[in-house]
């Protein structure tokens, strides 16, 4: 009996761990992230595993890269400018930006 509901505990809790990252990049898609920025290659900003991988070991990273998605930001990848997204509260920015430093 503990055996199972052990198992059952286990399973659900892979299935919930699953959910944040699937909604991270439903709510990406959701506010137009996935119009300029893929998960994997370059399009008009830059591919989420290149910006994890630059900010690798950054404890201000969350917050820094977040207050750019709201408020757009340049510099940091070129010369094309990464517009402002007020549709964005800072939450959801939070949410996204820690699902983006996730990317491997």
């Amino acid at each position: 009996m503990k055996r199972t509901l052990f198992t059952v505990a286990l399973s659900a809790a892979a299935i919930l761990s699953a959910v944040p990252a699937f909604a991270s990049q439903e709510l990406a898609t959701k506010k137009n992230c996935m119009a300029c920025h893929s998960v994997d290659k370059k399009l008009v900003g830059p591919a989420y595993k290149d910006v994890a991988a630059k900010y690798k070991g950054d404890k201000a990273a969350v917050d820094k890269l977040a207050a750019k998605v709201v408020k757009g930001g340049s510099g940091a990848w070129g010369t094309i400018p990464m517009p402002a997204n007020p549709q964005v509260s800072e939450a959801e920015a939070k949410t996204l930006v820690a699902w983006v430093l996730g990317q491997k």
